[in-house]
């Protein structure tokens, strides 16, 4: 295992970036690398662009789960690395590159460092959209291969290399995406009275919205939402007879995430009345909250105090990852990995540090060989 460079594993799949379910070229990477291991402890099952790959423990009482995620963002990358990606308009800007690798080294030292109980690496994909870890939690293979606990890792930014911050119960939110879509009537600019303009509804809408979370939420609870993106019209002299506006809704409870939306449509109701228009709206993919297992978590937090690691017991964040639905059906946690990058998670010049690839492998490797 010492002969393998996992920074240069890391480099050519950060350059490879793919969006969620077309992850073919990172499907066959991994599967690529995965044959050069020895395989008589192995076992390997495809499940669309994702895997599922099972070590084969030397006297298993359980199965012990590992997930990370594969799929890159649609981000035109600005980093001016050596090894930028090759795919246009897409980044691997979430440290999925890192997640991958991550996994990979854990992976490889337990097939050649096998321990008691069976080892379940998941290489989960389209954890950025439209959502792989429900399909893939209620999968055949998932279902035969069931982990009695599950854990993963998402990179810090924020933290320096060798820090890991975790706490028990909720660590990320509930969300879900937004699309609201108006129709009215377009015309022409000199004419706005045989109109039903959509950018002024559109827009008098987002300026409602904000009033959901400042008098609809309770003060002691959370709620963001946001709108990204907003299309309408096609030239300055045409009043736009339609508008788009995409979003997202986080909350730090399922019953406040119920209420946003409630409030949400009954706003809606409101603005086809007032504006005599046709208003649609979807919520895409919704995740649910991360909550770690308070048994688990707290577990791992004394690994970590007795071998000396740099330990930071967060705060709950608003970020959205579908690993929640694995934990809701299996107890274990997810935690975040410093990477000190002066920037952020999905920015376009993220640029994690690559000694947390070697720190992350060691830390995993030591904890679930100490499980007993």
């Amino acid at each position: 295992m010492s002969t393998v460079d996992f920074k240069a594993i890391r480099r050519d799949l950060h350059q490879i970036p793919e969006l969620g379910f077309q992850e073919f070229k990172t499907q066959a990477y991994l599967l690529n690398y995965i044959s050069t291991l020895p395989a008589e402890r192995l076992e390997i099952k495809t499940w669309k662009t994702g895997l599922f790959v099972k070590v084969h423990g030397t006297r298993p009482t359980r199965v012990i789960g590992y997930r990370g995620d594969i799929d890159g963002l649609p981000i035109q990358e600005e980093t001016e690395l050596e090894f930028p990606s090759s795919h246009e308009g897409k980044m691997h800007a979430c440290g999925h590159d890192f997640h991958m690798t991550i996994e990979l080294g854990v992976l490889t030292y337990f097939v050649h460092h096998p321990i008691e109980d069976d080892l379940l690496f998941i290489f989960q994909p389209a954890e950025e959209g439209p959502g792989g870890a429900e399909p893939m939690l209620q999968s055949e293979i998932m279902k035969e291969w069931m982990p009695d606990c599950i854990f993963a890792l998402h990179i810090a930014p924020e933290y320096e290399v060798g820090t890991v911050a975790v706490k028990e119960g909720l660590l990320f939110a509930n969300t879900s995406e937004l699309f609201i879509d108006f129709k009215g009537k377009g015309g022409h600019a000199a004419y706005p009275h045989h109109t039903k303009d959509m950018i002024v509804t559109a827009s008098s809408f987002v300026t409602q919205m904000q009033s959901i979370v400042s008098r609809n939420v309770d003060p002691l609870d959370s709620a963001v939402i946001t709108v990204g993106k907003m299309e309408s019209g096609t030239v300055q002299n045409i009043i736009a007879e339609t508008a788009r506006l995409e979003g997202t809704i986080r909350t730090l409870s399922p019953q406040s995430m119920q209420s946003v939306k409630e409030r949400l449509e009954a706003l809606i109701e409101g603005m086809r009345i007032s504006y005599d228009c046709e208003i649609e709206v979807s919520y895409g993919s919704m995740y649910r909250q991360v909550f770690n297992d308070p048994k688990w978590t707290n577990h791992f937090m004394s690994f970590l105090r007795e071998t000396n690691r740099d330990l930071v017991i967060c705060k709950e964040a608003m970020t959205g990852e579908d690993f929640g639905y694995m934990l809701e059906e299996i107890p274990g946690f997810m935690f975040w990995l410093g990477v000190d990058s002066p920037y952020g998670l999905h920015h376009s010049k993220l640029n994690p540090n690559e000694d947390a690839i070697d720190f992350a492998i060691t830390l995993l490797t030591d904890y679930i060989g100490s499980l007993k």
